[in-house]
């Protein structure tokens, strides 16, 4: 059984309440309530999507009587964690972290680029994974894949272009002209050098369970 630092048996309510949210069951480990919850609590998806199965088959004589307590009775359980976000601080800093260092990993994938306000590195880690699906003359805003990203991520289709180039003048196979837009180059690079040069297919894995967070 895996265990973070950060767990605690309280956390078992907030996600208790995600996965009772319809359609009841665990929810993907990308999706939007999944990061949020993650953000809140600086506990990897990763982690909280494991812990949510043993939600489905609980595993402990606590796990049990916990489901029990809750089962039927959703106006309770959201009064619980009502109650305990506001003891213990959830999304703040201050007393809920006093003595806790907190080291962001994670959190900087779901947060903007400098200079960007609606990229966030984890767009570009999908904008990647469609750019090893086409060649450079199909990176155009009409191409039908870069009109489905745009729309999937929320952006205009001459953005994604742009983040096409990008990860071209990233790439040493073409070294393309660097952009004007220095910080989304660099945000470009430091997801070229994450994924890059690895494997396809875990990228296109990647890229895929991330979608559901859009």
């Amino acid at each position: 059984m895996t265990t973070h630092p950060l767990w605690t048996d309280e956390y078992w309510l907030p996600l208790m309440k995600l996965y009772l949210r319809r359609p009841e069951g665990v929810k993907p480990m990308f999706s939007r309530g999944m990061v949020e919850l993650s953000l809140e609590l600086h506990i990897p998806p990763q982690f909280l999507y494991e812990q949510m199965f043993r939600l489905r088959r609980p595993d402990t004589p606590h796990l049990r009587r916990l489901c029990e307590r809750y089962a039927g009775n959703p106006k309770r359980l959201g009064r619980d964690v009502r109650t305990l976000r506001q003891m213990r601080g959830f999304s703040t800093d201050g007393v809920f972290y006093d003595g806790v260092e907190v080291n962001e990993t994670f959190e900087m994938d779901f947060r903007p680029i400098a200079g960007h306000t609606d990229i966030m590195p984890v767009t570009l880690i999908v904008v990647l994974d469609l750019y090893f699906r086409l060649t450079p003359v199909t990176m155009v805003a009409e191409t039908p894949e870069v009109v489905e990203t745009a729309r999937l991520t929320h952006l205009k289709a001459a953005t994604i272009v742009g983040i096409l180039a990008a990860f071209q003048a990233c790439d040493p196979y073409l070294k393309r002209k660097r952009p004007d837009d220095e910080a989304l180059y660099s945000a470009c690079r430091g997801v070229w050098q994450r994924y890059g040069n690895g494997s396809p297919q875990e990228l296109a894995s990647l890229a895929a369970q991330l979608k559901e967070y859009f």
